[in-house]
């Protein structure tokens, strides 16, 4: 019994007008399965498929107030793709964002609801991740929070430092999962957050149990209008447990 990333959750105040961004972004098609839900994933893709990490934006009128946990790296080419992709997100209604980040090759942005993302300077370990190079989680431990996700889903850890730890996909395929070590504390709940999903025939209580074995715990919160199972990573990170697919 295991699981696996499919998706992040993004809140969002439009979320028809942010997931065209996105979608546009991204070269992505856009679909809904149902009012205040915009999902997005490339053309053609069969879902789930780990050669992308689809998005879902979901409508909350909760604003943003701090700096997201969770954020997207866009991968780029060559410093010319950067330039451009930097140049087309802004005529997107993306903006130029300060993190405290000082001079770094990357290019940190916002998108038109002010949630952070990089766009990265060519690397070659990105070369065939796709749009997304990497999910990135802020977190006070990288190491930590690396092997518990490590235990939780399939897919194989290929560095862990003290500021840094990277995962992807045992079939070498799609974005990798990062974990960065930042001085930031969580405060309230992320805007952002990781959905994973277990395979066809597993039992959907019980790996939410192995989850909470290897340190996940259950946020306090309504679930009265959810059909799906919230838990929280040992830092406290919100994630999603969706039914097996």
């Amino acid at each position: 019994m295991t699981t696996r990333l499919v998706q992040i959750n993004m809140k969002a105040r439009d979320d028809s007008a942010l997931g065209r961004f996105w979608a546009e972004a991204l070269g992505w098609g856009v679909d809904s399965e149902g009012p205040g839900v915009t999902n997005l994933e490339p053309v053609g893709f069969a879902y789930p498929d780990p050669t992308a990490v689809c998005i879902d934006l979901v409508a909350r009128p909760e604003p943003k107030t701090s700096k997201n946990r969770v954020h997207l790296d866009l991968a780029t080419t060559s410093a010319a793709h950067q330039a451009e992709l930097v140049a087309r997100l802004k005529a997107l209604g993306a903006t130029l964002a300060d993190v405290g980040q000082g001079d770094v090759p990357w290019t940190v942005m916002a998108d038109p609801e002010g949630n952070e993302f990089c766009v990265l300077e060519p690397r070659p370990l990105y070369r065939d991740t796709g749009p997304i190079a990497a999910v990135v989680v802020d977190c006070a431990d990288p190491g930590e929070l690396a092997r518990f996700w490590d235990e939780a889903m399939d897919w194989t850890l290929h560095e862990v430092t003290d500021d840094h730890a990277r995962m992807r996909s045992a079939k070498g395929v799609g974005p990798y999962l990062e974990f960065v070590r930042t001085p930031d504390t969580k405060s309230g709940w992320n805007r952002v957050h990781l959905d994973v999903r277990p395979y066809p025939g597993d039992d959907l209580a019980a790996e939410a149990d192995r989850l909470r074995a290897l340190g996940a715990t259950d946020p306090t919160l309504d679930r009265s209008a959810i059909h799906w199972t919230v838990l929280a990573d040992p830092e406290g990170n919100e994630f999603c447990l969706l039914s097996p697919r």
